[in-house]
């Protein structure tokens, strides 16, 4: 988590001067689907991301978004067709940085690298804000894999509020490369 921190820090040290000169970046929440292909599990989770100008069509951005733990159902055959739900306390976290080269106006394809980590973690806790910050502030005690994600999509403005659709291949590095799907959706903003 350190190496995470003092990466950021110093991407934000050499490429602050010319955001500054640009004043201009993005921020942006959004709706993610997690496709784990190992286990063949849909996650859906909430997240956010920033992003600056460092010089036209070029972005630098960073995400992180939290999914929460998945619930299976499963039928027993008792005569009566009981169905029970359970759920698996998984909860997954993603967090990525890297650049995004855009076409630029109103309607924006782009194209993006990212690299960064995805943490599985086994948490009986409720799905809330604290879970969240618990899962963070625990990242260095936990399963942490490096992932990176490339990917595509389009964004649209009027104005400084847009929309973002953007889907991709997060490979999670364990002892083989796993590849899953992830798509993402949201409101941005543009300052």
């Amino acid at each position: 988590m350190r190496r995470f921190v003092l990466l950021a820090a110093a991407a934000a040290i050499i490429f602050a001067p010319v955001a500054r000169a640009q004043n201009h970046g993005e921020v942006g929440a959004f709706v993610d689907y997690f496709r784990l292909h190992q286990t063949g599990t849909n996650y859906v989770g909430i997240g956010g991301r920033a992003a600056i100008n460092v010089a036209a069509p070029l972005q630098i951005e960073a995400e992180m978004a939290y999914d929460f733990g998945r619930a299976y159902a499963e039928t027993f055959n008792n005569g009566a067709g009981t169905v029970s739900t359970q759920n698996s306390h998984i909860k997954v976290l993603h967090g990525l940085f890297g650049p995004k080269l855009q076409i630029p106006g109103p309607v924006r394809l782009f194209v993006t690298a990212k690299g960064g980590f995805t943490n599985f973690r086994f948490d009986t806790s409720n799905n809330s804000f604290a879970g969240f910050t618990s899962s963070v502030q625990n990242l260095r005690d936990d399963n942490v894999s490096a992932a990176f994600y490339p990917g595509v999509g389009v964004e649209g403005f009027l104005g400084p509020f847009g929309l973002r659709a953007e889907v991709g291949d997060e490979m999670i590095f364990t002892n083989r490369t796993q590849h899953n799907w992830k798509v993402t959706f949201g409101p941005q903003i543009r300052f």
